[in-house]
């Protein structure tokens, strides 16, 4: 059975600041909606779905983000995400500047959890914490 990556669903507290985020980082908005009724409930497998949605690409037409922020039922706030808890954690950009990506990010008041590490000669890598807690690692290739 072959088999295809579709999106990598977000939720979200704020979508358009979220957007904001990612589309100043190159990625595209390619479709908005909100959504609810019987068959979203069946789908997502919540009574009452009602969400926002929006699809973002990215520039090399591969990669595809679906961002949701619920209006019903409410959100639930959690801790954010620790790089080392079991489950998805993060959303992973090649870029062609590490710097230039930080300082995207950083205009959304996102900033490195750390630094900006360099493994091995191959590539500069870092973890931001992104809008509604997602981390967003950024790696920059050192080696063509």
């Amino acid at each position: 059975m072959p088999i295809k990556l579709e999106n990598v669903g977000i939720a979200v507290t704020d979508i358009e600041a979220t957007i904001a985020f990612f589309t100043d980082l190159g990625l595209t908005v390619v479709g908005r909606d909100e959504v609810s009724g019987e068959w979203a409930d069946t789908a997502v497998g919540l009574d009452g779905n009602h969400a926002k949605i929006a699809m973002l690409q990215t520039p090399d037409g591969h990669g595809m983000l679906e961002l949701f922020e619920y209006i019903h039922p409410d959100a639930i706030e959690t801790s954010p995400t620790q790089p080392n808890e079991i489950g998805m954690h993060r959303v992973a950009f090649s870029v062609d500047s590490i710097d230039d990506a930080l300082a995207i990010a950083a205009k959304h008041g996102c900033h490195p959890l750390r630094g900006v590490a360099n493994y091995e000669g191959v590539y500069k890598l870092s973890y931001v914490r992104g809008p509604s807690g997602i981390i967003v690692m950024f790696a920059e290739e050192l080696r063509s």
